[in-house]
């Protein structure tokens, strides 16, 4: 199995992946024409990125079957191509969890203790305790979460470990398939991010970038944040409304800490202009959250762990792009002996009669004598098409049909 790695990766992952029998393609700089060439040329079977964009053109140049992200978000992939040309798309979730959370916390510590710019005046040749002695503390302030996945989870244990009440809004909870109070942590429950930033001293964000986060945290949300409140975003730049955010920096004196924004540069250096990080009130960090060597080790040994069980088993851990539910309304049970033709002969009549198998599964008795196969189907064969499957061969044994 080919794997083309299109991004920096740990040596440690590239030592995995030839361990694990794979052949590994190893060109990290490789982005737009490049990377579509590449695919082409190397003929790779898989392909592993970071930050590095994956478009429709570059899933259709070659001969993919499994994308990995090696982080967490995987917006950056085209899933939809992906998906429609059956090329399986895996990440790496909570590998870089505490490296984020770390970095949410030092940018709230730095808010407090105004420690950029105690370090900038220093520098400066400039001591002003009196001024840089002014700090608000953290134990005490109610810290609002909105998002309660891996890395929610993590500034949780950490706000808590500070003796920061927590307030949380998650569609895990919202849903009400799980409890806040079956939580290892204390905290209270909102019903909305507006309400979580009216209850919170502190707004930190941690929500995945789709169609429903993307201008969540929006001025509903920031309006309510009161006058002096800190504000994290260590998620995504594009979950925030940030020209609403620049209003409440310079009408509510709230102070902001930022490791992503909406225009980040495409490399890992370049040119980067954003107004809000002019302001007095404001810290921001160049997305380096996953950063660490902590989790880009984790995420490498993830990342060979998904690929190794895709070329040994088939199966993709982590796959984020297979059907939730499939349009199958019906499964057909089928007892049989296990022989060869016997599933084929049922394939070739359900093809007969316009319908069409949406997965399958067939198990086999000890002594590999017998299986019993369930397919499920689009439609519900007629009785006159069961019996044609049942007459039409005297391996099976018993069929029936069950609505979905």
């Amino acid at each position: 199995m080919r794997v083309l790695i299109a991004d920096k990766f740990e040596q440690s992952g590239i030592d995995g992946l030839k361990a694990a029998g794979c052949d590994v393609v190893y060109q990290a700089e490789l982005k737009d024409d490049a990377l579509t060439s590449a695919i082409r040329e190397t003929a790779a079977d898989v392909l592993v990125v970071r930050s590095t964009a994956v478009t429709g053109p570059m899933l259709e140049a070659g001969a993919l079957s499994l994308v990995v992200r090696a982080g967490a978000g995987y917006n950056t992939i085209d899933v939809a191509t992906a998906s429609k040309r059956g090329i399986y798309v895996s990440n790496c979730p909570g590998k870089n969890a505490i490296a984020v959370a770390e970095l949410a916390f030092a940018l709230l510590l730095a808010l407090d203790r105004r420690v950029p710019d105690n370090v900038a005046e220093l520098r400066a040749g400039a001591w002003n305790k009196k001024e840089y002695s002014k700090a608000r503390g953290l134990f005490g302030r109610t810290l609002g979460l909105l998002g309660y996945g891996n890395i929610g989870q993590e500034m949780a244990r950490r706000a808590h470990a500070f003796g920061m009440p927590i307030v949380v809004w998650s569609r895990r909870f919202a849903t009400g398939r799980e409890q806040v109070a079956n939580e290892p942590i204390p905290m209270a429950l909102a019903k909305s991010p507006a309400e979580v930033a009216g209850r919170s001293d502190v707004l930190s964000v941690h929500l995945a970038l789709n169609a429903d986060t993307q201008g969540l945290v929006n001025a509903a949300v920031l309006d309510r944040l009161r006058p002096g409140s800190y504000f994290i975003n260590t998620a995504r730049g594009e979950v925030v409304d940030y020209a609403a955010l620049e209003r409440a920096v310079r009408e509510r004196d709230v102070r902001v800490g930022l490791d992503v924004f909406a225009a980040e540069p495409k490399g890992a250096t370049g040119e980067f202009k954003d107004a809000i990080v002019s302001l007095r009130n404001v810290y921001g960090t160049h997305h380096i959250g996953a950063s660490t060597d902590q989790a880009q080790e984790a995420i490498a040994a993830e990342t060979v762990r998904i690929i190794a069980s895709y070329k040994d088993t088939g199966k993709v851990p982590n796959v984020v792009n297979l059907a939730k539910k499939t349009p199958a309304t019906h499964m057909l049970v089928v007892r049989h002996r296990d022989r060869p033709g016997v599933l084929a002969h049922v394939f070739d009549r359900l093809r007969s009669g316009d319908i069409n198998v949406q997965e399958t599964e067939n198990v086999i008795f000890e002594g590999a004598e017998a299986a019993v196969a369930r397919i499920n189907l689009d439609g519900a064969p007629s009785d006159a098409l069961l019996k044609q499957i049942q007459d039409g061969s005297s391996d099976i044994l018993d069929l029936h049909l069950v609505t979905i």
